[in-house]
């Protein structure tokens, strides 16, 4: 299955003009928002929708009554999606939509859609380094340091499902949909990723008790780890509640920063992540603190030799 990642990410929730000022102040670009809710997008053309908890268009929710009501799934092409259909309909209900995208539920009850991804090929420079040894990524007096810098997310990365059987889970989404293991913590989950991209998961699957069924949080792509800091402590200074980093992950190397939401779930910036084939032979470890990040850091606003770092 030719699935080429998340397109967009769905929500029904309480505080409507709460959360899409959240996904403003984020960076993402705010679309046809109204009362009701609206879109939110990256770069790419990925977004996250809002609507109220009691829009009558979104799926049902999950009976732990998170937020998240969809998830869809970007492929490379309608006739990728058509075979999802037939897959998916030999022992579920899909309904067929009329854009041509499809819609159904994944073996723990969520909401999962499927259509021609809508992402957009982006020709951006990533953050470019000096370092001695190397060519030099930024020529001769073009400065790397801009706080004036806009940065904008540049692609919806992945998703963190709760589920109460992460065996099951990962077994549909591998034996129906064609995913692969990238890693795995032994006593948690796997991270997964589709077929048709090499990023190393787009999601990933955490084991919880069935009252915990959920989404842990989700992430767009930056630029680089400049642009992840930057935007981190922009986001920060508007007043948004920093939960975990910033810091780099150890499986997929991602950077990351991760902020409490409106939406029940963290959402995270994130930057620089692994990108693996076929050939790749997935690490497994037992999930801890030592084995999720090389480092964490804890920022301070501002500091100098000599001042107080409070």
């Amino acid at each position: 299955m030719n699935i080429v990642g998340l397109d967009s990410l769905v929500f029904g929730v309480d505080d409507v003009a709460a959360c899409c000022q959240y996904l403003t102040d984020y960076g993402l670009l705010p679309k046809n928002v109204c009362a009701e809710g609206g879109e939110f997008e990256a770069l790419d053309g990925t977004s996250i929708v809002i609507r109220h908890r009691d829009d009558a268009s979104l799926p049902a929710p999950l009976a732990t009554g998170s937020m998240i009501r969809k998830t869809i799934h970007g492929c490379a092409d309608q006739a990728t999606v058509d075979a999802i259909a037939e897959e998916l309909g030999r022992d579920r209900t899909v309904l067929r939509l009329a854009d041509g995208a499809i819609e159904s539920v994944d073996d723990m009850g969520f909401a999962i859609g499927f259509q021609v991804s809508v992402r957009k090929p982006l020709d951006l420079p990533a953050e470019a380094i000096n370092a001695p040894g190397a060519a030099p990524g930024r020529p001769a007096n073009v400065i790397g340091a801009d706080e004036s810098i806009e940065i904008i997310p540049r692609s919806l990365s992945h998703i963190v499902y709760f589920v109460p059987d992460s065996k099951k889970a990962e077994k549909f989404y591998i034996e129906r949909l064609g995913f692969r293991v990238a890693d795995r913590f032994t006593n948690l989950g796997p991270f997964l990723r589709p077929a048709g991209t090499l990023d190393h998961h787009t999601i990933f699957l955490v084991n919880t008790p069935p009252e915990m069924q959920g989404v842990e949080h989700f992430t767009f792509h930056l630029g680089g780890p400049t642009e992840l800091l930057l935007a981190g402590k922009r986001f920060q200074d508007k007043g948004y509640e920093s939960f975990w980093g910033p810091g780099r992950h150890i499986y997929g190397s991602n950077w990351f920063w991760y902020f409490n939401s409106p939406m029940g779930v963290h959402v995270e910036f994130d930057a620089d992540m692994d990108l693996h084939d076929d050939s790749w032979t997935p690490r497994e470890i037992d999930a801890s603190a030592d084995a999720s990040q090389i480092f964490n850091f804890t920022l301070v606003n501002k500091w100098m030799p000599g001042g107080d770092p409070h």
